[in-house]
């Protein structure tokens, strides 16, 4: 996921806060990996960094394959976790799920600093619940959703290249699986990291943001920013009629 759509010059106020007005997937419209080789037991060598799949590859819309727990400690699989956390930064992202880089396994990476939200403000940040989250990785993870309050915020996702739109989703949630060398982890989460969580699990099942978004919000990135930039939810979503 990243979170840098492109900024119109019109303000100031757009250009710090439309930094923030996408969640994006850490993926990239380029040459995508068969879904054959996606399920193979063992990934293959690690691709280049612009070898992220884009809508349309198979493994997008695939349920992945649960690691076995033997697979885990080998060098393999912790290449292909190093591959991921290299992807994800590099794009600049703060999650990144394995089918992204055309390997059906059920892991994904997250992290979020404060240097990646350094342009929100503080009024901004607490709209969204936007707090640093260390590297983590999450192998075999399930979500339980606590409660039922939701937050729609701006979504989009590099392998929809271009475009964003308000996608709702719980606000808190518990994630459980296994960590990068097979113990298990309990991850209590609300807020954007609980976003981030819910958007990477969804790549993990076959799903993208655009079946969960509300319509009317879909929109290029450039203009979705150019329009909304720096504007409260509440009133984005009154200029949609949602």
């Amino acid at each position: 996921m990243t979170e840098k759509p492109p900024v119109p010059a019109a303000s100031s106020r757009a250009r710090a806060a439309a930094a923030s007005v996408v969640v994006a997937c850490a993926t990239a419209a380029a040459a995508s990996s068969s879904s054959s080789a996606s399920a193979s037991s063992s990934p293959s060598p690690s691709p280049p960094a612009t070898a992220i799949v884009a809508v349309g590859a198979p493994v997008l819309r695939q349920r992945a394959v649960e690691v076995d727990v033997a697979e885990i400690a080998t060098p393999g699989f912790q290449a292909l976790v190093a591959r991921m956390v290299e992807v994800m930064r590099a794009a600049p992202g703060v999650g990144l799920a394995a089918p992204q880089l055309g390997v059906g396994k059920r892991v994904f990476v997250v992290e979020d600093t404060e240097e990646r939200m350094a342009k929100l403000t503080a009024a901004e940040r607490a709209e969204r619940g936007r707090v640093p989250v260390p590297l983590r990785v999450l192998v075999n993870p399930v979500v339980t959703p606590l409660g039922e309050p939701r937050a729609v915020f701006f979504e989009g996702c590099l392998s929809v290249a271009g475009f964003s739109a308000l996608v709702p989703r719980h606000d808190e949630v518990e994630v459980r699986g296994l960590d990068e060398r097979g113990q298990p982890v309990a991850w209590r989460v609300r807020g954007w990291p609980a976003r981030i969580v819910q958007h990477e699990l969804d790549h993990l099942d076959g799903t993208l943001y655009v079946d969960r978004m509300l319509t009317r919000s879909f929109g290029t990135t450039a203009h979705n920013a150019e329009r909304f930039g720096g504007q409260p939810i509440a009133a984005v979503r009154a200029a949609l009629g949602l």
